[in-house]
C-alpha cells in the first residue's frame, strides 16, 4: 500500500473527527475552514482539544531505512506541553530525536522526557537538531507524498499533521540508540 493511497482514508478521518469537536462555530472574526481551501501539508490549527498547531511540515523522502520529519511545533495554550511520542504508517518505529555534538561529531539519540513546547511558545524540529525519526521504513516515502504522522501528548491527547516529502541529503548524523 503506498502512502499516497492512505492518505484519502487518512484525511477522511482527520476530517470527521475535527467536525466532531469543531462545534456549531468559529470563533468571532475567524472564518470558517472549508476542506477545498485548507492544503493537506498546511497548518494544523489548535483547538480546546488540540493545544498545539502545526507549520511547515515535511518529511525526508527514503525508500528503506530510515527517515525524519521536521516541523514547527506551536503552543496556543498557558500552559507547557510535553510531546511524548509520535507514529506514522509508513514506519513500525518512531522515535522523538535530538542531535548532539561532542568533540565536533554530532549524534542523535532518543530525546528523553519527549519534546517540551513552552506556554505560548515554539518548538522547531529540524535537521541537525530534534526531529521525529522513522527508522525500518516499510513504504517508500516519494517526492511529494503527503504523510500523515500523529504526536501523543504528555496528557494523553493526539495531534495530527500531514507532512510533504521532499528530498533532502542532509541529516545524515550517526545514531547512539543507548545513550
Amino acid at each position: 500500500m503506498t502512502v499516497n493511497r492512505m492518505l484519502p482514508a487518512a484525511l477522511a478521518a482527520l476530517l470527521a473527527a475535527g467536525a466532531c469537536a469543531a462545534g456549531s462555530g468559529t470563533p468571532s472574526g475567524t472564518p470558517a475552514a472549508t476542506p477545498a481551501a485548507t492544503p493537506a501539508a498546511a497548518q494544523a490549527p489548535a483547538s480546546a482539544a488540540t493545544p498545539l498547531s502545526i507549520s511547515d511540515p515535511w518529511v525526508k523522502t527514503a525508500r528503506s531505512g530510515m527517515s525524519a520529519a521536521f516541523a514547527t511545533l506551536v503552543n496556543t495554550t498557558g500552559e507547557e506541553v510535553t510531546v511524548v511520542a509520535a507514529s506514522t504508517p509508513v514506519s513500525p518505529s518512531v522515535e522523538l530525536h535530538e542531535v548532539v555534538g561532542d568533540g565536533g561529531a554530532t549524534t542523535m539519540r532518543r530525546k528523553q522526557g519527549g519534546v517540551v513546547i513552552p506556554a505560548g511558545g515554539r518548538h522547531v524540529l529540524q535537521p541537525g537538531g530534534d526531529h521525529i525519526m522513522l527508522m525500518n521504513v516499510r513504504t517508500a516515502i516519494e517526492p511529494g507524498a503527503e504523510v500523515p504522522f500523529t504526536l501523543t501528548l504528555k496528557d494523553g491527547r493526539t495531534v495530527s499533521f500531514t507532512a510533504v516529502a521532499k528530498d533532502f541529503a542532509g541529516a545524515n548524523e550517526s545514531y547512539a540508540p543507548h545513550e
